[in-house]
């Protein structure tokens, strides 16, 4: 039910499934990709496995939605008969898209809209957008709509290896001598996202079979003690390595409100390449 006719906007790198989308009124706003033969829309026009197929070759770019792309979703949303809208959009620590949808907020009068910066990318925004979505169906009143949304960006925390430091190097996230250095030892980082949105290390491993344990061991620490959660995991281009992963959350923290998976977009893939697994908490202890 959603008799208060609230939508939901986020970007591409929240990495929402389609049948999520197809099930909640969320819509979602793509990033452009350039690449060498043109532009292109993540997860419309491109996936990550055509950007891991180009990395090869190439290092696409990525830049800020469209600003038609932010007027087609209030379009559509205006057309479906929705009156209010959360938006909740990728880290302003990593882009530009959080700031470009607040403007867009500013400049309509005929829609309420509230943007919130979720201070995460991928399954983390995905998480906060899912449960919202959530809320929504159930009927939680449009404030307090808005005070869980801050409480879930919050205590929304994941954690995501990259196989190689190459595209990070190649991108300018990180120097030549340390790219070569994580290389030859085979350390595998494990990121996430500081709480100013910026990506941190979280921890390093040596070796691909000492990623999921050590997720799993970063997830725990989250928990510490808390009983309510919802349980986040994806990968991008490591489909076997997450059967694994997957079963080790699923195993250790079986006590889940909802677990949501996905698969990494296009946008995050062109800067950490093939070869990602990632995993997360929400807590919900603080929220109704």
């Amino acid at each position: 039910m959603n008799p208060q006719k609230i939508a939901i906007i986020t970007d591409s790198c929240g990495d929402i499934p389609r049948t999520a989308r197809q099930k909640y009124p969320i819509f979602v706003i793509p990033l452009t990709i350039r690449c060498a033969d043109g532009e292109y829309q993540d997860g419309e026009t491109i996936s990550s496995e055509e950007v891991y197929r180009r990395l090869a070759t190439e290092l696409p770019r990525t830049s800020l939605p469209r600003g038609s792309a932010f007027d087609r979703a209030l379009d559509q949303i205006r057309a479906q008969g929705y009156r209010r809208v959360i938006a909740v959009m990728l880290s302003s620590g990593l882009s530009g898209t959080f700031n470009m949808m607040h403007m867009k907020a500013s400049l309509t009068s005929d829609l309420e809209i509230r943007v919130f910066d979720s201070l995460s990318g991928s399954l983390g925004t995905g998480a906060t957008v899912l449960q919202l979505a959530r809320y929504i169906e159930e009927g939680v009143a449009w404030e307090e709509l808005l005070r869980r949304a801050e409480i879930l960006i919050a205590n929304t925390h994941v954690f995501f290896s990259v196989d190689t430091l190459e595209y990070l190097r190649k991108g300018g996230r990180i120097g030549r001598i340390t790219a070569l250095a994580g290389s030859m030892l085979q350390i595998k980082p494990i990121l996430t996202f500081h709480a100013d949105g910026q990506l941190n290390t979280a921890a390093k491993v040596r070796g691909r079979k000492a990623v999921t344990p050590r997720l799993v061991e970063l997830v725990e620490g989250c928990l510490a003690g808390h009983r309510r959660y919802n349980l986040v995991s994806a990968h991008g281009g490591a489909p076997e390595e997450f059967k694994g992963l997957e079963s080790a959350l699923l195993s250790a923290f079986p006590h889940y409100d909802h677990y949501d998976t996905t698969h990494l977009g296009a946008t995050l893939s062109v800067y950490i390449g093939p070869g990602v697994l990632g995993a997360g908490i929400q807590i919900l202890d603080d929220l109704a």
